[in-house]
């Protein structure tokens, strides 16, 4: 028996929200506890059910009150306040029916999105760990930053009816959960929180305390998305996928259509919910699909036109992909910034993403040699992190009987070379 393992198989609560941003980074670690022996119920809304039982957990369906996770254009991501109410809105709704499923099956462990706010709540209730996961950059800000940051919130929309509102009802729920901390703590400042990015591609991530440990992509297997033919050997290949919120483009997709006409290049676009048709005539280099195994795709790429979601981001890295980033929403103007820093890739704004541009852009990432020698090297560099492998024994110090030290196993993790040494870090084993 390791010194961080729990004594016995635990059962695992995993709560998530409905978007595939959110849901995929948590497959691989789901799938590695499942392996350990663990059993694991995932509360998502049935829609992401295949992938959820692909991965070896049960599914806790919840009925969510949000937008379409699909629909970009329904979330009204420049309206704060309205964001905060949502989610708000959505733990309320959602907390009783959890709070039922999990009365007579009580889990030893709580692991949440950060997005998922009834996380802690369920963990308070059990009387057990939270765990917290992050699918983007965490916030490296101090007691004072973040201080400031409150202060400025609080006068920008003090005149604001919602915001008062929505501090009333959190205060309520945490009240009648019997939860004495701060709104600004509960949601703000986990206790513990797994991170599945390198901590080199975290924004100032050497500002970051050792509550937030930097595991690496947690990629799994994803059998669920089924089976891609790959053109024959020599063709070069690019992806083109804009993520699920974002797809409804077909301008975009036929600038991409124009731009690969007629050049080498085999062309796999996924295009999510548009319907091809409004693509028109495609050429014989281009194929189209409402969503593809990106993983067997990217393996096979040499070249990736992406929104820069933070997924996708890793994994182009994870294959050693270069990739032209055309951010729209959310993190992905500074998942672009980082690309473009690191020299992974190329930064076009979406204005700027006309047929030549795209076309040129991916012509000289593909022949420069730099390029070529970053990307690998980046790729060597994320297989030696911890991965699923280190996150799930991250989970394990945590589960009754274990270890705990959370702070300590994330410092030693960092220094993990690969998944033989992330585990010896996590179970206090010596190298041999």
């Amino acid at each position: 028996m390791t010194d961080t393992a729990s004594a016995r198989p635990a059962h695992i609560a995993v709560l998530n929200i409905p978007a595939h941003g959110h849901v995929n980074p948590t497959l691989g670690i789901v799938a590695e506890l499942v392996r350990r022996g663990h059993r694991v119920s995932y509360a998502v809304p049935e829609e992401f059910g295949p992938q959820v039982r692909a991965a070896g957990a049960g599914l806790v369906p919840y009925e969510t009150t949000l937008p379409a996770s699909d629909r970009v254009e329904d979330w009204p991501s420049d309206d704060p306040v309205a964001m905060l109410g949502l989610a708000l809105h959505e733990a309320v709704s959602v907390l009783p029916g959890q709070l039922r499923a999990f009365a007579a099956d009580p889990p030893d462990l709580v692991l949440h999105d950060f997005g998922a706010l009834t996380g802690r709540l369920l963990a308070h209730r059990h009387g057990v760990r939270a765990v917290c996961v992050s699918s983007t950059h965490v916030s490296a800000a101090d007691p004072a930053e973040r201080q400031a940051r409150r202060e400025l919130f609080e006068e920008l929309f003090h005149d604001d009816p919602r915001w008062h509102e929505y501090q009333r009802g959190f205060r309520k729920l945490l009240d009648d959960a019997g939860i004495g901390m701060s709104v600004d703590d509960y949601t703000g400042q986990p206790e513990r929180c797994l991170v599945p990015i390198p901590r080199f591609f975290q924004q100032d991530g050497e500002r970051v305390d050792e509550r937030y440990a930097f595991v690496g992509p947690c990629l799994g297997g994803r059998s669920h998305q089924g089976h891609w033919r790959e053109p024959a050997e020599g063709t070069p290949v690019l992806l083109v996928a804009l993520g699920t919120a974002g797809s409804d483009r077909p301008e975009f997709y036929r600038r991409c259509v124009r731009a690969f006409t007629g050049t080498p290049w085999h062309v796999v676009m996924a295009t999510g919910r548009l319907d091809p048709a409004h693509i028109g005539p495609l050429p014989d280099n281009v194929e189209t699909h409402a969503s593809v195994p990106q993983l067997r795709v990217l393996a096979r790429a040499d070249a990736f036109i992406t929104h820069a979601g933070m997924g996708s981001v890793l994994e182009a890295m994870h294959h050693g992909v270069p990739m032209v980033a055309v951010p729209q929403v959310n993190d992905q103007p500074v998942n672009a910034a980082r690309i473009a820093e690191l020299g992974l890739g190329i930064y076009l704004a979406q204005e700027e993403a006309t047929v030549h541009a795209l076309r040129d852009a991916v012509f000289s990432l593909a022949a420069d040699p730099h390029v070529a020698r970053r990307t690998a090297g980046i790729r060597a560099r994320m297989r030696r992190l911890g991965g699923a492998a280190a996150a799930a024994g991250l989970i394990e110090s945590q589960l009754p009987g274990g270890a705990g030290r959370w702070q300590e196993l994330a410092r030693r993790l960092e220094f993990a070379g690969d998944h033989r040494e992330a585990e010896r870090a996590v179970h206090g084993t010596s190298a041999d």
